[in-house]
């Protein structure tokens, strides 16, 4: 059942949502590839492919042939090296960001608190925060490397601390949907992203739709 209630936040998925980096993360995983000594190389598309799952999932997804201690060296040290190939892009203008983005979070935030919460890797949100230039703007963030805990808990785990009765989860995947729904809350599709839902409450063809919500 769904919360009611004034809506009282926006909390917002990162990856397909606020931004694509999955061309820099090809380039990051290729890096790590090339020092293991792997002759597998990825494109934008796959990690676009496993996009949504923890950073973990997400390795073992695109490399299946891959097990035990090698995976979780390259889950590790991709995990970084993403971290590392983003920080390496203009803060000046980060071409990461969708469009509408950087000019209408600061008039949401005007009437609404603003969170994330993402599968991605430790670092990751902050990499967008300071990247984006959007810091100042969300009042909390958590996610999988932080906890280790799947999308709905962090989720809710954000909204205990923040007091929050009736947000609007924002997200682009089914996974995204599935954890709204775990918690009763209202979920916005972002079509813009990278995967289809079953169902949304809102669907949202562009950012500024959100405004109007």
């Amino acid at each position: 059942m769904l919360r009611g209630g004034v809506l009282d936040a926006l909390i917002f998925d990162l990856d397909g949502t606020l931004w694509d980096t999955t061309a820099t993360c090809a380039l990051a995983w290729n890096r790590v590839l090339g020092r293991l000594g792997l002759a597998r190389r990825v494109t934008a598309a796959d990690v676009r492919a496993v996009t949504g799952k923890s950073h973990f999932e997400a390795i073992q997804a695109a490399f299946p042939e891959l097990s035990g201690e090698l995976l979780q060296r390259l889950s590790d040290e991709t995990a970084v090296e993403d971290n590392v190939a983003i920080a390496e892009r203009d803060s000046a203008a980060p071409p990461h960001v969708f469009p509408g983005v950087l000019e209408l979070v600061p008039a949401l935030r005007a009437r609404r608190p603003l969170c994330i919460v993402s599968n991605c890797q430790q670092g990751y949100i902050e990499n967008f925060l300071a990247l984006s230039g959007l810091g100042g703007h969300f009042v909390d963030f958590e996610c999988w490397g932080n906890t280790g805990r799947d999308k709905a808990t962090n989720l809710r785990s954000v909204m205990a601390r923040n007091g929050l009765g009736s947000p609007l989860f924002v997200g682009d995947t089914e996974g995204d949907r599935a954890a709204a729904r775990a918690n009763g809350v209202r979920f916005a599709h972002a079509t813009w992203g990278y995967g289809a839902v079953e169902e949304a409450d809102h669907v949202l063809a562009r950012f500024d739709e959100l405004l109007a919500l």
